[in-house]
């Protein structure tokens, strides 16, 4: 600060003070100038501190005169220097040494007033590396603008300037990022005429934007790929691939997708945002690479020259509500990245849809944290699905050019690919993963994981994403080949043998896909029956909305047509399988694969809509079988409720979960409902019977199967609506939710639903009714000892199987169930001994094809044994334990009635026993 200059102004704000005397201001507006005059008496080498890069500031002060030294406080956001301590671990608080000392202490410059010091701020939490969970859940709350102040004790004076205290440099916090992206927009259009789009994907569940944003040179080029090139590639590749052979296929660009879906995973949105930054304002970037033998050198990207060629798409992070929550779930307690195929939750449908629209040929979906930097494609065993042969060449080279990139830009050494580096455990056998589910559609699909969360971590992803976007520059036209040449396999119909090699078992022996008996891995078609052959409507009509939105065929059928002696009548849903996109839909249809022989897996793989669904689908194998006879459709027609006759009462079938919803919506109301004690006509044993006029008020809300009730049909009145108490995942609640059940504390529960093992024994003791669903749960129960003769087996946890099993259809709690159905499991366990008295619900098979996919080695041994049962305690509480998982991330949709029935007709089934009317007394419990 220049010296001379300060005297004549406070010469001039002293005469300004006296003056205000006699034109007063309002306190705030004084503070204000004294404020801003302060702010200019206190200047910092930096402006920023980080919480994973140790940095020394320098300051200087001037309060115009030379004040003893002792006589200043220095603070940083109203706290004493000294108060700012680390975070003790063993003390679970900031009781460590303090962060911020004085490198060198406050002294005067010379003759002058000005005073100067060198500020150390170290490492908060003792590490560069926040990864930890335990730290992890805690530097959000240190995140902050703070005041570094220098206050005269005697005068109050204080000089102060604001710093920002981040994790890094470049970390935004949610708020922070879409006004940062219209600054990073509003310069890049200051500077020059590229073609920036942003849109909302969809919001949340807790109503937050899926920021989303489109780089490309001009809207012609993004107008072009996505009504030009993109549709002749699915409808026609073979044409589009010979003018790329022959070099007249003009100009064209490809989309490479930046993308992130674990939040808490911080690099994967702050570089999105560097790189959009980049990407959007520079003429040129350059950056270094690495090669084999640890050469650098350098590569520049000319961006007017790159736009020319690809499109850019940043979806910044899947999960908005994790980045402000800082969690890796979103909202509901689902992992999102486990959500891809089964997008149960709707931010995973807003993101795969617009993935299914692009069809980008360079997919990186930016994670953290593992010990190693890694960079897909992964171990075996591969998804049959993938046409593997043609992605994994050029998936290696880009992954190589990612990590050459990411090393030589940061202070990590090495990088590691799964498939070169790795033996198993980290496979892409599920599409439940954003990457795996991008290759579906056709992309180079990586997965990338930075080892810590720090300044480094972010360097070396940003330059990830140069080292992918030079790799798809230096050969676009070979990659869009290699694309439109899986495209054309698939519709051609092309089962190529060459994916054979890719597909293992352990010991690393070619097995190829499992054709059975058939020629060809794919069928000609999958037919949904949408009449009497269909067993569950609703679901099959939501498999064709799935599939459309992902970017599926599907046709109907416009006349009646017979294949393989089975008449399908007009309306018949038909998947052809001959299109650009078979692979995805038969990852999602077909049956899944048994690889129980692997030693290690990464996590469940089995997909199977039909089955975890419960729907009727049917393999077709007989080409052109419905050639002239369907045409294509652009959305799914949903059945409707149809009441046929006018009668008092009706009977609701027990065969949906819209029936489930139906009755929770009447009983929450206060209406009657009660449920057929025995089989009528058209109707069975744990149906729902309702009033019509309370059917006339939920018909048009729901799809339900009904009948008129036969008057002889003897009934029994449900008490009312049950109240249910959740413990166990958020997948568990959001189930339950879905159902339209009351969830409640224990204290005030019926019924305890339990998918975690934590047995409220006193609540059972009291009469409230408890549900055990897998492994973990039967394992609880045993410790409990609350029933006698109880015993179960495993082999472990992590183990899961889609099995046939016998159901015990003489049961409420299976009612409208069949008497052979395929069930899940994910925690490798079943009951080996079944409480005197007890009823038994489910056994597993006792055949030779009892297991239909999954990864459970020891499979053998649930072989024929019980899976489920239910019986009473002397309290008169019910405890239904379920050795299969009903709820398995809001997938298992075929499960949830056996869940529901064991809720609604606890009491029904509890009465037939004799022991309804004594349930309650003694508790004080409020009946329903």
């Amino acid at each position: 600060m220049n010296v001379n200059w300060r005297k004549p102004f406070f010469a001039f704000l002293s005469v300004w003070m006296l003056l205000s005397v006699a034109i007063p201001m309002q306190g705030t507006q004084a503070e204000s100038i004294v404020q801003t005059v302060a702010e200019e008496e206190i200047s910092t080498s930096i402006s920023t501190v980080s919480m994973t890069e140790k940095r020394q500031m320098e300051v200087q002060i001037d309060f115009g005169e030379r004040i003893p030294l002792e006589k200043l406080e220095w603070t940083f956001g109203d706290k004493a220097l000294d108060e700012w301590k680390t975070y003790n671990a063993s003390d679970n608080d900031y009781t460590g040494e303090p962060f911020i000392t004085f490198a060198e202490p406050p002294a005067y410059v010379g003759e002058t007033t000005t005073v100067k010091a060198v500020l150390d701020f170290d490492l908060i939490y003792g590490t560069d590396n926040l990864a930890p969970r335990n730290i992890r859940v805690l530097y959000p709350e240190v995140i902050g603008t703070y005041d570094l102040a220098v206050t005269h004790k005697e005068s109050g004076e204080k000089l102060s300037k604001k710093i920002t205290y981040n994790v890094y440099d470049e970390y935004l916090t949610y708020e922070q990022l879409k006004p940062e992206l219209d600054e990073i927009t509003e310069a890049a259009n200051a500077e020059n005429d590229r073609f920036i789009e942003y849109k909302s994907l969809g919001q949340s569940y807790e109503g937050r934007d899926i920021h989303f944003v489109t780089l490309a040179k001009d809207q012609a080029a993004v107008d072009k790929y996505l009504n030009e090139t993109l549709p002749v590639a699915l409808e026609n590749p073979a044409e589009l691939l010979q003018k790329v052979e022959d070099g007249t296929i003009g100009d064209y660009q490809v989309p490479i997708w930046f993308n992130n879906i674990h939040p808490d995973e911080v690099e994967g949105v702050d570089a999105q945002v560097e790189l959009f930054r980049k990407l959007s304002q520079d003429e040129e970037i350059t950056f270094k690479t690495a090669d084999e033998n640890g050469e650098e050198s350098e590569i520049t990207l000319n961006v007017e020259d790159a736009l020319e060629h690809v499109i850019f798409l940043f979806n910044f992070t899947h999960n908005p509500d994790g980045r402000v929550n800082n969690t890796r779930a979103n909202i509901n307690g689902f992992d999102l990245n486990r959500d891809n195929a089964f997008q149960t939750q709707q931010e995973s449908i807003y993101v795969t849809e617009e993935i299914a629209k692009w069809s980008p040929l360079s997919f990186l979906d930016m994670h953290g944290y593992v010990s190693d930097f890694l960079i897909e494609p992964c171990t075996p065993p591969h998804n049959p699905n993938f046409e593997y042969d043609l992605l994994l060449e050029n998936m290696l080279s880009q992954a190589h050019a990612m990590g050459q990139a990411g090393v030589a830009n940061s202070d990590y050494e090495s990088y590691a690919i799964p498939y070169e580096d790795y033996e198993n455990g980290w496979d892409d056998m599920t599409p439940a993963y954003t990457a795996i589910y991008s290759m579906l559609h056709g992309s180079l699909g990586h997965t990338i994981e930075v080892p810590g969360l720090n300044q480094q971590s972010l360097y070396a992803m940003v330059h990830t994403g140069l080292g992918a976007t030079n790799f798809v520059l230096e050969n676009k036209d070979e990659l869009f080949k290699q694309q439109l040449e899986l495209f054309k396999r698939g519709v051609e119909g092309e089962d190529n043998r060459a994916v054979d090699q890719h597909l293992v078992n352990q010991n690393g022996d070619i097995i190829g896909r499992d054709r059975g008996e058939n020629e060809n891995f794919f069928p000609e078609y999958y037919v949904l029956p949408m009449h009497d052959l269909q067993k569950n409507k609703w679901e099959a009509a939501e498999m064709v909305e799935y599939l459309l939105r992902n970017g599926i065929k599907v046709e109907k059928t416009t006349s009646s047509v017979e294949i393989d002696g089975i008449v399908y009548p007009e309306g018949t849903y038909v998947v052809p399988m001959k299109q650009a996109k078979r692979g995805f839909a038969n990852a999602v249809l077909y049956q899944g694969d048994d690889i129980s022989d692997w030693n290690a897996m990464y996590d469940a793989i089995v997909v199977n809509f039909p089955d975890l669904r419960g729907f009727t689908i049917e393999e077709v194998r007989t080409e052109d079988a419905f050639a002239n006879v369907a045409e294509e459709v652009s959305e799914a027609e949903y059945p409707t409720t149809a009441v046929d006759q006018n009668k008092g009462h009706y009977v609701v079938k027990n065969v949906n979960n819209q029936a489930v919803k139906a009755i929770n919506e009447l009983l929450r109301a206060g209406k009657p409902v009660s449920v057929a004690t025995a089989d009528g006509k058209g109707y069975s044993k744990g149906d729902y019977v309702i009033h019509r006029n309370d059917l006339m008020a939920v018909k048009d809300n729901y799809y339900l199967e009904v009948v008129p009730l036969d008057n002889k049909s003897k009934v029994e009145k449900l008490p009312g609506a049950p109240k249910v108490a959740v413990i166990g995942s958020g997948a568990s609640r959001f189930v339950l939710n879905q159902l339209g059940f009351e969830i409640t504390s224990a204290d005030e529960a019926d019924v305890i639903v339990d998918a975690t093992g934590q047995v409220n024994t006193e609540a059972i003791a009291a009469g409230t009714s408890y549900i055990g669903i897998g492994g973990r749960v039967l394992q609880s129960v045993k410790q409990s000892g609350i029933l006698e003769n109880f015993d179960f087996a495993r082999t472990n946890f992590t183990h899961e199987g889609l099995l046939k099993t016998f159901i015990n259809t003489d049961s409420f709690l299976t009612s409208g169930y069949g008497a052979e159905e395929v069930l899940y499991g994910t925690t490798g366990s079943w009951i080996t001994s079944v409480p005197d008295g007890a009823e038994t619900l489910i056994q597993v098979a006792d055949t030779d094809d009892y297991f239909v996919a999954g990864w459970w080695p020891g499979k053998e041994n649930a072989k024929g044994q019980t899976w489920a049962f239910t019986t009473t305690v002397e309290s008169g509480a019910n405890v239904t334990l379920f050795a299969n998982d009903l709820l398995f991330r809001a997938h298992t949709e075929h499960s949830y009635r056996l869940l529901a029935n064991a809720i609604l007709l606890d009491e029904v089934k509890e009465s037939k026993k004799g022991k309804g009317k004594d349930k309650g007394k003694g508790k004080g419990k409020k009946h329903r």
